[in-house]
Parts: C-alpha cells; structure tokens; sequence
C-alpha cells in the first residue's frame, strides 16, 4: 500500500507469521544495520519505518471524524508496536479495548510483546468476557493435498462445484458436493501466478481470476478468464513497471471487473474489451483494500480495508465510509459477501479472526445489526476467504499461509488437510 503499504496476503516474507492483515510489513530476518545497532545497544527501527510513520500520521488525520474509532485505535497500535514504541501501543489498545468493539489483540502476534504484562492479561480478559467464542460453524469436507495453500473460494451453481484455488501450487482444484476433487486449472503448459480471488461470471459461468506473485524488488500480478472447461480464455496484465497486488474481484453483469489492489493501495475497474485499467476515486485513501462484495443491484460496491468497508456506486462515481454501528467494527476483513442486504465478512485483522454477518440499514450507509457466526473456536486458523451456496456460507478455515514463504513451505511437518467450513446463514 502506497505510501505505506500493509503486508500481502501471499505472504512474501513469512509476514502473517509474524503480523495480521492488518499490520506493517513484516521483515523474516533483521538486516546487518540493525542488528549492528543492537548490539551497541542502540534503539533500531524496522527499515520501513519512514513508510510506518507517514501511515501513522495519514491514520491520525482521519480519527477524530472516522466512523470506527475503535478500528483507527487498533491500526495505530499495531503500527506503534511495529515501531517498538510499546508504552504507545499499549495505551492506543486500551482506548480500542473501551470501545468494546470485538478487537481481541491476543489473537495474533503482533503485540507478543506485551503478553507477560499485568495490564495487557487484565484487557484481554475483560474482552473475552464481553465477547465470547461462538462455535457455530461444521466441517463441510476436507482435502486430501495438504500443500495447497489455499486462498479464493467460489461456488459454480450450473455445475454444482466449488472451485478453491492454491497459492502455493497454483492452480485451481473443483470440489463436487460429494467431496470428490480434481484439477481445473493447472499450471501446466502455461505458467500461472499464486491464485487469489475467484468469482464467477454471471452472464456464462465463466470465471474470473485474481493472480499475485511479491518478490524481493519486483511485483507480477494478472487477472485470467477462466472458461468453464478449465480453459484460458484470456489473461490481463497492467503495464509493465507498475508495481500492484490484485486481492479480490467483483464482476459485474456489464461485464467490467473491479479488483482490489493490496499492493498499490487502490481498487481498479478492467474493461475487458480495451484490456484497460483505471482506478476508482474514492473519498479518503485505502489501507491495504482486500475483501470486495457487489450488491444485488449490480452497481453498488463495497470494499474491505484495514479500516472498515467503503460504499462505492459505480453509475456516479461516489464514495462513503459504512457506519459499523455501536460495539461493532467492519475493519479487517479478508473476505466480504453480498447476502440479502448484509455484508458476510471474514474478519482476520482485528486479532482473533471471526466470521461475521453485518444487516445494513434501508440507506446501506450504517449497520443495524451485526451477528458473529463463528468466533475465537479451535475450527479457524488464519481463514481468508469463502463463498455462499443458496443460505449457507462456505469457507476456508486453515489457510496455512503462515507456513508459506514464496514458494517454500517452512515446515511440511505442520501441513494438515484444508478445512472446509459451512455456517448457516441468518
């Protein structure tokens, strides 16, 4: 994200091992300057700390007005704890933590920092009174290849099959209601980019392919048309030089793609006709854009960043920030849903990851009331993304990103089957 930037879901230098979607940039080994001056006692800062502050200071701008003070509360921290500045961190978490919005900073492992101190155990405790584990999810099936990875999820109601796509082999595997899987997409003759968002198109139930690839200096993304036969329909790439990350998509019946763009912090409308890109100008800037939903009426958008969800209307062009409503947050969420005027999210930057369903107002400017459906259990662990099925929710609940580096997994020891999840919904 520019000009500060969050970490990428793909996790190019182990960062969810070490941060939530929600923080800075994680760095796998220290470099030799600040290992330096450690050694000679010398505070070190990260080396993205000039990114860290100008993000902090874009962060502050936006509080005293910002609709989710708790989510602004709990970025700045995560950001403060970044930087080493602890006393700072903590005290933003306490004002987040009186909000009593659902933010549970034990969740994860940017404030490990703090987990021996009195007050940070007392805080956790007192959240965890008022929000409660709700376990409402079960298992919908399992796969049998433990090192996929995997990230975007979509259900294909013509053939009646999942499609769930994997960052680490890259490629796309169809799952039947009998849980029989095979290859859809392989990268074989053709190479293919780590595989994020899928959705379908709704005029011909062909797909449409969010692609990343993050290495030291350099940054490849593209979005493929996949055919129903599994075939490459056609593939579309920015102009070379361009540094961006496409997360998610949305396609509307139009035909025009938006996709978030994690790395360039902005969302980008294709026509798939020119091969053009242009992004959205929208009210304030972006915090690593991720989950992105399109609204039944096919022209209203709503996009997921580390501080909320934003409202977008593409007939005239404008943008809000959604109201998350009393003791709620919209922030941090991985994967965002459309369903009978709600927002379904897959919320994993606000510490303990949570799925959660969002009843918007008549206007869609607010939530009116929000329902946790899955919260804090031993089921999730680092879940991203999902798709719906008539009323029930699917969802990838084990991501396992955090044992990806590139293209190595850290340790095979650690890989397990990916659970599939499914939660009714209301």
């Amino acid at each position: 994200m520019k000009p500060c930037h969050l970490i990428p879901r793909v996790a190019i230098t182990l960062a969810l091992a070490f941060f939530s979607a929600s923080g800075p940039r994680a760095q796998q080994e220290k470099p030799e300057r600040q290992k330096e001056d450690e050694v000679r006692g010398a505070p070190a800062e990260p080396d993205d700390a000039t990114e860290v502050r100008a993000q902090i200071a874009a962060v502050e701008k936006l509080l005293p007005a910002y609709v989710d003070r708790g989510a602004a509360l709990h970025f700045l921290a995560v950001a403060r704890m970044h930087l080493g500045e602890t006393r700072e961190a903590m005290d933003l978490l306490k004002q987040c933590a009186a909000l009593e919005e659902g933010f549970d900073p034990s969740g994860g492992t940017e404030f490990a920092g703090l987990r021996k101190e009195r007050a940070f155990i007392e805080m956790v405790e007192r959240i965890r009174s008022r929000f409660p584990a709700v376990a409402a999810a079960r298992r919908a099936w399992v796969t049998e290849d433990k090192d996929l990875i995997p990230e975007g999820l979509a259900w294909d109601g013509n053939r009646e099959v999942f499609y769930l796509g994997s960052l680490h082999q890259k490629k796309i595997v169809q799952i039947d209601l009998q849980s029989r899987a095979s290859d859809f997409l392989r990268p074989e003759p053709e190479r293919f980019l780590p595989i994020l968002g899928i959705r379908m198109d709704p005029r011909d139930g062909t797909l449409w392919v969010d692609t990343w690839e993050e290495r030291t200096g350099a940054s490849q993304s593209e979005i493929l048309h996949i055919a129903a036969d599994g075939g490459v329909v056609a593939r579309f790439a920015p102009p070379r030089g361009e540094q961006h990350g496409f997360n998610d998509l949305v396609v509307r019946k139009a035909g025009d793609i938006f996709t978030t763009d994690s790395l360039a912090n902005r969302v980008f409308r294709l026509d798939p006709a020119s091969r053009a890109f242009s992004p959205l100008h929208l009210h304030r800037e972006l915090f690593y854009p991720n989950g992105i939903a399109l609204a039944d009426d096919d022209r209203t958008i709503f996009i997921a960043d580390s501080l909320g969800v934003l409202k977008y209307d593409t007939v005239s062009s404008t943008s809000s920030d959604v109201a998350p409503g009393p003791h709620n947050t919209l922030a941090g969420a991985d994967g965002l849903y459309w369903y009978r005027n709600s927002l379904i999210a897959i919320q994993n930057g606000i510490g303990a990851p949570r799925i959660a369903a969002h009843k918007l107002a008549r206007d869609e400017a607010s939530v009116s009331k929000v329902t946790i459906l899955e919260f804090r259990t031993p089921f999730m662990a680092l879940p991203t993304t999902g798709a719906i099925r008539g009323s029930d929710f699917y969802f990838i609940a084990n991501s396992q990103i955090d044992n990806l580096n590139g293209d190595k997994i850290l340790d095979v020891t650690l890989l397990e089957p990916v659970r599939i999840g499914v939660i009714h919904l209301p």
